[in-house]
């Protein structure tokens, strides 16, 4: 039997437009081949040639919840910006995300949770409302973040309503100090994370391959050199790597005297107790998605019908 993976899955979502559900059980119709997934979801009258699902939805909206120790976020993409000022669209964000800590950062799971005050899931309510608007639109991701002892901040950039923006970060803070204070705190830290956009908490937290990347980029750049010189380099240049993209490290953006990890010790007075950044979460609205171009004379004739 062939194992679907995720990645699979997302690929067929991304080609494709149809649902998680959808996709799963057309790669397991299919023994995991892509293409006659596609042809298999055609025959069942879930996507069409040229239709609305196989178009891309790169625009749409960040949801953000969050309540004390915990907090959520998704993502609902639609095509056009059109459509994310639709209040329909965003009462449909916005329930999403009301549900969103239920699924605990599995897309799969909240797709097929029940809808808040429906009968419909999460999906097949996603599907009514393409047929309704006109515009392919998915769930495309959702992330969780919790603490012990402390809160979950968040922090919206270009806000559009109560909880919906395009840039959307959710951090946690582990302190058993004053929670109010604590949670300004963690909504300062939300806002560096939006600006600075981090790869990780600090070093240890990037990945190998990064890392990997980094060193092959410097050894280019010092061709000749022994490998021990290489290395104190490369250790050198970790630094520099790190105030830039690691969280901790990077200059404080509401007072750039300071480096994050040193105006979280100064924040240790106000906040009656030692703090600690747990994690971090930030969606930035349609990143990573490949969006289509074409050519704008093209586009006129093709909407002009030659």
């Amino acid at each position: 039997m062939t194992d679907i993976t995720a990645s699979m899955v997302k690929e067929l979502r991304e080609r494709s437009g149809a649902g998680m559900m959808d996709c799963k059980k057309a790669l397991g119709e299919t023994k995991g081949n892509i293409e006659e997934a596609i042809d298999y979801l055609r025959k069942k009258g879930i996507i069409k040639a040229g239709s609305k699902s196989g178009r891309v939805a790169a625009e749409g909206l960040i949801g953000l919840i969050t309540a004390g120790k915990s907090g959520a976020i998704v993502e609902v993409n639609a095509e056009t910006d059109f459509v994310a000022r639709n209040d329909k669209f965003q009462d449909m964000v916005r329930k999403i995300a009301s549900i969103a800590p239920e699924a605990k950062g599995d897309v799969a799971k909240l797709v097929a949770m029940k809808y808040p005050g429906g009968a419909l899931t999460v999906e097949e309510t996603i599907k009514e409302m393409i047929a309704t608007i006109g515009e392919n639109m998915n769930a495309r991701r959702t992330a969780v973040a919790a603490v012990t002892d402390g809160v979950v901040s968040d922090y919206l950039h270009n806000k559009v309503a109560d909880g919906l923006g395009k840039i959307g970060v959710l951090v946690a803070l582990e302190s058993k100090g004053d929670k109010p204070t604590l949670f300004e705190l963690g909504r300062q830290v939300a806002m560096q994370v939006a600006a600075n956009n981090p790869l990780a908490l600090d070093i240890t937290g990037v990945s190998a391959d990064v890392l990997a990347r980094e060193k092959a980029i410097l050894a280019d750049k010092n061709q000749g050199k022994k490998p021990e010189v290489l290395e104190k380099i490369f250790l050198s240049s970790l630094k520099s790597f790190a105030k830039e993209n690691c969280l901790l490290d990077q200059v404080w953006i509401h007072d750039p005297s300071k480096s994050v990890g040193q105006a979280m010790k100064d924040a240790e007075g106000r906040v009656g107790a030692p703090v600690k950044i747990a994690s971090f979460v930030r969606y930035g609205l349609g990143e990573g998605i490949e969006k289509a171009t074409e050519d704008f004379a093209e586009e006129v004739k093709k909407a002009g019908g030659a």
